[in-house]
């Protein structure tokens, strides 16, 4: 056979390949919403891996990420559908590691006790569990736990390690130079430091004490023990099977034929409805999202100027999103929904003007997620209330600028450079040299500058002085507890506090039902392949590709950050 054969056979496998692919994608765009539900079921639900705050917005994208991550949206919609919906007799959860913080975990054990107010119950399986303590935390919030036979429980308390870079940079000869303010801000402490500051060590345990003191007192009530017992028994660490039993920190353990014989109801076992169908069924079908709209917003992922991008939250993006639902009359209230370590300081006072804004026309609630510090805070402090979960990471009030400067590193490899400039500090971000003396100082004016505008705009949304924010600033991360006790946030809760207290301030009856307009909006597959609404973003335009490419442009020359740690979490 011909060379040319073998190619367009290989051609013709990977376009009918394609094909099939655009075809299944169409077809579950057209017909993805028909549910075929059991009269008496049970929701499973697989609660491991990656957690997200909102599933991709269409089936384009959960095909190019390769799996559907598992999204607190869904998870929390799908238990306030199985709550009142007579088909779920009762909930599965499979747990494995999860890949989020604290305070996402926290919201999954309230959205599972609001489901058993209900009376249906709610199993936890494990399997095996090695360093499971954010995991069991999650499960203490079931009716029972349930661990695989010969399964092996670790529940051995938080912490870890944090890595310091500044030795290797100094061996390449690469040198982090930037300024900050104040001493908390230590995001760039990774590349400068080779340990912990006074203040960057008092900062994380601070954090982590006041997160483990919280799961040591919720764990522990709910497996009926003191918190000195349940300490001793983090200290132990590690449990197999009938040991983890006898310890009180399962109720069963069963294999997977005993596990459904436990679901069993008058001699029969309900059908397995699985997660992914369960998401599908309209919330209306259920007697829920009937009434007036409210407006539920996620800002989700790192602040920069310009459109929304994969994993880049646009300040241009939310703040339009924003500002359509405070021009749509039928919108009473909005969600913010925030889970960012914010980013670009500019960016995120964009979307802080859009926020205070919508605040004369509507209540704004904000929802804090696992972070919501620094941009994060910046754009959530103009609101009308704020609510956080005790575990949430937010304050972090203070900024940085900085470079990297790979001179060092350039002469170990032989490489020169010449410099041709016209204007004195033209240059000045310029990675082939260090900065000066007087252009430190000229950057640290800046920030500063910057930071004073923070702390007025701080000080202007949350009613208290410019010292007063000040003194709990200067770069400080707070767990949402700790926040709440220094006014940076007003409540402690989650989405479901947060959507009752935008009923109440909307002058929305408790009891009444009101219908989420959720953003980022779903797309169709076409609009996915042509445009890029969902976001703000038309490919089919010239002015829209040349958005794209200012947005990379301005990632890429952002020089003053609102921004927390990249290793605020040990590990």
């Amino acid at each position: 056979m011909r060379k040319s054969a073998y190619v367009g056979m290989i051609f013709l496998f990977f376009f009918l390949l394609a094909a099939a692919g655009t075809f299944f994608l169409v077809v579950m765009d057209i017909g993805g919403t028909a549910v075929d539900m059991p009269v008496r079921g049970y929701l499973e639900v697989p609660l491991s891996g990656p957690v997200s705050e909102v599933a991709a917005p269409d089936s384009l994208s959960s095909l190019l990420l390769r799996a559907r991550p598992l999204a607190m949206h869904d998870l929390w919609m799908n238990l306030r559908k199985a709550k009142v919906d007579g088909r779920i007799q009762a909930v599965l959860l499979r747990l494995g590691l999860l890949q989020c913080d604290w305070a996402k975990a926290n919201e999954m054990r309230e959205a599972i006790l609001d489901f058993r107010r209900s009376g249906k119950k709610v199993y936890a399986v494990i399997e095996e569990a090695p360093d499971f303590d954010m995991e069991y935390f999650v499960a203490t919030a079931c009716d029972r736990i349930i661990l695989h036979p010969l399964g092996w429980l670790g529940i051995n308390g938080i912490g870890g390690d944090v890595p310091f870079l500044k030795g290797a940079l100094d061996k390449l000869g690469v040198r982090a130079e930037f300024e900050h303010v104040e001493e908390y801000k230590t995001a760039a402490n990774v590349f400068t430091e080779k340990g912990f500051t006074p203040a960057h060590r008092e900062e994380m345990e601070s954090l982590y004490a006041d997160l483990f003191a919280q799961y040591v007192a919720m764990a522990a009530k709910a497996r009926g023990k003191s918190e000195g017992e349940f300490r001793a028994l983090i200290d132990r660490g590690f449990f197999q099977g009938e040991k983890a039993k006898t310890a009180g920190l399962v109720d069963d353990c069963l294999y997977e034929d005993e596990v459904q014989a436990l679901l069993r109801q008058d001699g029969r076992t309900p059908a397995r409805v699985r997660f992914d169908d369960y998401t599908k069924v309209r919330p209306s079908s259920v007697g829920l999202e009937t009434g007036r709209q409210v407006a539920l917003i996620y800002a989700v992922g790192t602040i920069m100027t310009g459109e929304s991008l994969p994993q880049v939250l646009g300040g241009s993006t939310v703040a339009r999103w924003i500002r359509t639902a405070r021009n749509d009359g039928s919108v009473k209230a909005i969600v913010l929904r925030i889970d960012s370590p914010g980013g670009s300081s500019v960016g995120s006072d964009v979307i802080w003007r859009e926020v205070a804004l919508a605040r004369k026309v509507k209540p704004v609630i904000v929802s804090m997620s696992d972070v919501a510090g620094s941009g994060g805070y910046w754009i959530a402090m103009a609101a009308t209330r704020i609510v956080a979960q005790p575990q949430t990471l937010t304050g972090s009030i203070g900024v940085l600028a900085g470079k990297f400067s790979i001179d060092g590193l350039l002469g170990k490899l032989g490489i020169t450079s010449e410099k041709l400039v016209f204007g004195e500090k033209a240059d000045i971000f310029s990675p082939f040299r260090p900065f000066t003396p007087d252009e430190r100082k000229v950057l640290k004016e800046e920030i500063l500058w910057t930071y004073e505008q923070f702390l007025a705009k701080a000080a202007e949304g949350r009613g208290l002085t410019r010292d007063e924010v000040d003194a709990v600033g200067k770069g400080r991360i707070w767990t949402g507890r700790q926040a709440k006790d220094l006014k940076l946030v007003d409540e402690l809760g989650g989405l479901t506090m947060a959507l009752g207290l935008a009923k109440k301030e909307a002058g929305i009856d408790a009891d009444e039902e009101v219908r989420l307009d959720v953003w980022p909006k779903k797309r169709s597959f076409w609009q996915a392949i042509f445009s890029r609404t969902g976001i703000g973003l038309d490919i089919k335009s010239a002015a829209g590709r040349e958005k794209i490419l200012d947005t990379g442009r301005l990632m890429n020359r952002t020089n003053i950050w609102a921004i927390m740690p990249f290793w605020v979490k040990p590990q």
